[in-house]
């Protein structure tokens, strides 16, 4: 099956040149370039699967990501299942409220080494929820006022339900937040944790069962069953350890600015591009794109 290698650059802070296109080009021996974006994104048609070695040489340190794809009627994807925190938006959400509980920088740290791998999710939700015990409920509403998507959030959704997908938001951060991201966004639906309150504030306590990795997976593998898609219909994207699973499973898994055991675990990653680079990798021109954004 042709097979294609798509070039994207971070719009606004590096240019894809003609010089660069070229230098991929002929280091994998591939056809003539279609440029989805001036400056942006390119593809490069191949007979075969890419050396990817060789395309990172060709880049030579330039801040441009390279997506490899097989060519054929399921690179514009069916379904789409989205993490939330640093990927749909820029930060993550829990770190934000603990803000307000003056335990930022404690809780954070847990939730880096969570994010690594290093520690079990469960468990680490589980403590960090428990040291807001207390914590006013409003707290909630102005960490919202802090949330941004991330650059491209809105085109991605837009973009892929305007083609006939269906579009999940999958997190294990909170509903408070998820279902106000996806309502922004435009996903068909989401799931993710409870916090429990009090009325007044928070109990310290997660609604059980904790969504996590297997979760996640489970999501999309029963979303993709549902809709009588294979896999290779699939899309995922998610920065974390517990993202690990579903970007596996899916036709196409794209690590997020991820951790680095993602990072090297995904069989795609963008680390410089924003969430258009996963419009591009099926293949997308940017005139098709639907409901531009400003990242806000």
């Amino acid at each position: 099956m042709p097979q294609v290698v798509t070039l994207i650059a971070n719009r606004g802070a590096t240019s894809l040149t003609p010089a660069i296109i070229a230098r991929v080009r002929d280091a994998v021996a591939g056809g003539e370039p279609v440029i989805l974006s001036p400056g942006e994104a390119a593809d490069i048609l191949l007979d075969a699967a890419p050396d990817m070695a060789a395309v990172r040489g060709a880049l030579d340190g330039a801040a441009i990501d390279a997506i490899a794809t097989a060519e054929g009627t399921d690179r514009r994807k069916r379904l789409l299942v989205a993490d939330m925190d640093s990927t749909i938006v820029t930060g993550e959400t829990l770190d934000e409220l603990a803000d307000f509980a003056g335990l930022k920088p404690r809780i954070a740290a847990i939730t880096t080494r969570a994010m690594n791998g290093e520690l079990d999710f469960k468990t680490a939700l589980r403590e960090r929820v428990a040291m807001l015990r207390g914590l006013p409920v409003d707290a909630l509403e102005r960490t919202w006022e802090r949330v941004r998507l991330t650059p491209g959030a809105r085109e991605l959704v837009a973009t892929m339900r305007a083609h006939g997908a269906r579009c999940a938001l999958v997190s294990g951060g909170f509903s408070f937040f998820t279902g106000r991201v996806a309502a922004l966004c435009g996903f068909d639906l989401h799931r993710s944790n409870v916090l429990l309150d009090d009325g007044a504030a928070l109990t310290g306590l997660v609604a059980e069962p904790i969504l996590d990795r297997d979760t996640k997976l489970a999501t999309l593998t029963g979303l993709a069953a549902e809709l009588f898609l294979p896999a290779s219909a699939t899309l995922a994207v998610g920065d974390g350890a517990n993202d690990l699973d579903m970007l596996r499973a899916a036709g196409l898994g794209v690590a997020f600015r991820a951790k680095p055991i993602v990072a090297a675990a995904a069989q795609a990653r963008v680390d410089h591009a924003d969430l258009r680079a996963l419009l591009f990798a099926q293949g997308y021109r940017a005139a098709e794109f639907v409901g531009a954004d400003d990242g806000t």
